[in-house]
């Protein structure tokens, strides 16, 4: 089981000395990575599953805010949870995302992206809320195709994205493509990752039997597409005072990473949090 730390602007504010303070506290402790939450826009009245979110909740960029923890740090991955696909043109986000992966010597690893449920965050971008699936497919395939292409370019002619002859440079490190997760709490979600992501982070208010079946729908996509079912890693979240037990049960329904994200009344206690996770669970001598 892998470990990892969210870091949210909505709780812990926009102070960026505490931002880099957590991002280094948390590397000292042995979590894998840090992942940080994605909004471009809210109004008032935006909700979704798990409530009406506040209007002036302040969500920093997501590859500026990695961008700044990595200079910051030296082993700690990066991550977004989740970055709103849809919403940003790929062909932009695969130069920033090799930009990044170049620059922390490989460390944005951990790219997860979902499609949103704000219908007003996407007219305000000006894409069609319904349409937003299908924009998700065909902008993972672009990023793909962009980190792959050598210098004759490659074309690609979509219903919403077309070129010709297209370079990318600089690859991310190591001349590869860059993992790509999908999040999500719904079936089409799970389908998305199997078909064309490297795992799926679970999301929403689910039952365990219904997540099983997601991750079941999930593995069923990614045979149906010729691709391994097994290499599929499972990503949840998962509270600050996690016990032992249950995440041998999480262990047992395949979840192969644990996202926290700890809350406390001050930096000092939270920072306490993340120490007694990582004793807990033995993190910084793994």
């Amino acid at each position: 089981m892998k470990f990892a730390i969210s870091y949210s602007t909505s709780f812990n504010g926009t102070d960026p000395d505490r931002l880099i303070r957590f991002a280094q506290h948390a590397e000292e402790c042995g979590f894998e990575a840090l992942y940080v939450q994605d909004h471009i826009a809210l109004y008032p009245g935006a909700s979704y599953g798990a409530g009406e979110l506040p209007a002036t909740l302040p969500y920093f960029d997501p590859l500026d805010c990695l961008s700044f923890v990595a200079a910051s740090t030296r082993r700690l991955l990066l991550g977004t949870g989740v970055l709103l696909l849809p919403y940003r043109h790929p062909v932009v986000l695969a130069k920033r995302l090799a930009t990044i992966d170049v620059l922390s010597k490989g460390r944005m690893r951990l790219l997860t992206v979902g499609i949103g449920a704000l219908p007003g965050e996407a007219r305000a971008v000006g894409v069609d809320f319904r349409t937003r699936g299908r924009r998700a497919d065909e902008a993972i395939d672009v990023l793909r195709l962009l980190w792959s292409g050598g210098p004759d370019g490659v074309g690609y002619h979509g219903e919403f994205y077309d070129f010709d002859d297209l370079c990318s440079y600089p690859k991310p490190l190591g001349d590869i493509e860059l993992p790509i997760h999908v999040g999500g709490s719904s079936h089409a979600a799970a389908r998305r990752a199997g078909l064309r992501g490297n795992g799926y982070f679970a999301g929403g208010m689910l039952a365990e039997a219904e997540r099983d079946l997601q991750m079941e729908s999930a593995r069923k996509a990614a045979a149906e597409a010729g691709r391994d079912p097994a290499a599929l890693e499972y990503t949840r979240w998962g509270s600050a005072d996690l016990p032992v037990e249950e995440v041998r049960q999480l262990e047992a329904h395949g979840v192969t990473r644990i996202v926290v994200n700890p809350t406390a009344a001050s930096a000092a206690e939270q920072h306490d949090k993340m120490s007694a996770f990582a004793e807990r669970f033995g993190l910084a001598t793994t």
